[in-house]
Parts: structure tokens; sequence; C-alpha cells
């Protein structure tokens, strides 16, 4: 069969059933469903996903390139790629080669009112971004592909008062593993992770000596992930792992690093140095300043002028 979708069309995937329908997979429930692409009818060779449901999968070989947010997913043999509602793919796949991944997927409403409904905003890699994909072992591979196998099986039996229980755990369980799978991927990347660091201290550095300050307002989390081409998420992960502290506290770390050689190495008014700082209003930088260093701006200054 072949693929009926133009390059410029969306494709909304709302259900289950949509996603079924575009590769021509059997749907085994409603609202979740593992699949296996070896046992797909259609192959749509180029196209662009909106989803409206979790998913994620384990792509067995180079067979095309993702594009989500501005670069091309950084995925080889045993790679996993996930993508939460709200997320925009586009998908290119390689001339006659037929894709071999196996995946999960499952709609919001299927994990409402569970504990992993709660949870689900901690999975963060959903929101990671195409270089960052994540790189499987021999050994992980096959706890993936087991936790996609007792999750099938569970789907393909008569539903009883426990299916929607276990299903909901086992999902859960797949998830914890991709966490600690990240982890490792953290650890073993420790060089790369250490270079994001020292160009993260420079941009900070350098955006206070710049005047940017004035134009932009307070540096963002965000400004930096961009800068280094990471998604904010995996930008704040990569520093908290690295340093302990999050990637906004590092921001305000730095903040009240310059504020306290403007406030003894100037004659700047509070206000004056609250502006060069990116700050609306003085009141929020007086307020910032305190918290963090237990007196005012003025206070400080007085202390240090006795």
């Amino acid at each position: 069969m072949h693929d009926a979708h133009t390059m410029d069309e969306i494709i909304k995937i709302d259900n289950i059933d949509d996603y079924s329908r575009l590769f021509g997979v059997e749907t085994l429930h409603p609202l979740v469903n593992v699949i296996d692409l070896k046992e797909a009818d259609n192959y749509p060779t180029h196209f662009r996903v909106n989803y409206g449901i979790y998913a994620i999968f384990l792509k067995d070989t180079k067979c095309g390139d993702i594009r989500y947010g501005r670069q091309v997913y950084d995925y080889h043999e045993g790679t996993v790629v996930s993508f939460a509602p709200g997320q925009i793919a586009e998908v290119e796949m390689l001339k006659g080669t037929l894709p071999t991944a196996q995946g999960l997927l499952f709609h919001p409403d299927f994990i409402k009112g569970t504990s992993l409904g709660k949870e689900i905003k901690q999975y963060s890699f959903f929101s990671y971004e195409s270089t960052e994909a994540l790189h499987l072992s021999d050994g992980e591979r096959s706890i993936f592909t087991d936790c996609l196998g007792n999750i099938r099986a569970e789907l393909s039996r008569p539903i009883d008062k426990h299916s929607h229980k276990l299903v909901v755990r086992n999902i859960e369980l797949l998830l914890d593993y991709c966490m600690r799978f990240y982890e490792r991927q953290f650890e073993t990347r420790t060089k790369a992770n250490r270079d994001v660091l020292t160009r993260f201290e420079n941009l900070l550095d350098e955006y206070f000596a710049s005047g940017k300050p004035q134009e932009e307002g307070l540096p963002t989390v965000r400004y930096f992930a961009d800068k280094v081409c990471l998604s904010p998420n995996y930008f704040g992960d990569l520093i908290k792992k690295e340093t302990g502290k999050t990637a906004q506290e590092y921001i305000q770390n730095k903040i009240i690093d310059v504020a306290k050689e403007l406030i003894l190495g100037s004659e700047k008014t509070v206000s004056e140095i609250a502006y060069d700082l990116g700050f609306q209003y003085s009141q929020h930088f007086n307020r910032i300043f305190k918290k963090n260093v237990g007196h005012t701006p003025t206070e400080y200054r007085k202390q240090s002028a006795n």
C-alpha cells in the first residue's frame, strides 16, 4: 500500500486507532497498544505527526530520520525515542528499508486517576529533544522488550478486574527502567556533559558582561538550553546531575554574585543595579537578594563599609 499523505499535511494522532490505521497494525485496546512495525501493512515514507497520545519506541535498525525540534534524532540500532501529547515529529524513511521498531502507545485518559497519571510529568525524557535519544545495551534492550511483551500479553487476554491496574503498572515499570537507562547514559556521557556545563558557565558570564539583561531581562533556562542545542528538560536534568543544583538555582547564584560585585564595587544605586541585572522592579531584586544573602542590598553595602 502506498503512502497517501502529502508532506505538508500534519497527521494528527489523537487516539490509538489513528496510529493503527496509519501503519496498518492491529489495535489491541482502544486506549493502549503494543505494536511491532514488522507486522505493519502500510509504510508511509515521509510524514509529519502531531501526537495526542504518549508513544515510546525501540528502533532496531537505522531506517530513516526522525526530526523533533530543530535537529535529527541521534539514533541507530537499539535506540529509544519517545513523544508526549502536543509534540510534532517529522519522519523520513530510507528508500527500500522497512522499519523494524516496537513500541508502546497509550492515551492520557488510560492513566487518569492512577498513580502513573499523577507522576507522568516526572518522566522528563518525554520532553527531551532530538539529539538526546536513549541508546540501549543488549541487556537493557531485553528488559525493554520483556516489559512490552508483558503488556502485550495482558492486552491479549480477556479483560478482568485486574487488567487495567496490571497494564498501568507494567507501563510504569517500563518508564522507570527508561529513567534508569537515561541516568546510566548521563554517567557514560560525562565528558560531553562537562562540556555543556562549561559552555553554560561561559554563556552566563557573557550574558551579564554584554549588557543583555537590560535588553532581554533576566536570563531563562530556555535561553541557555537553546544556545547549547538541548531541550530545557534535558539541559535541566544534565545540570542537576553534574552540579546538584537546578539550572534555575545556578542562574540565581550567578545573579547574586554579580549583584554583590556591583553593590560593593560601584557607586550605583540599588535601582540602577537591579536594572543592570535585568530586573523589572527593584523590589523584586531586593526580595531575591535578601532571600539568598540574608540582608537587603542596602544593608549589605552598609555592613561592608563598616
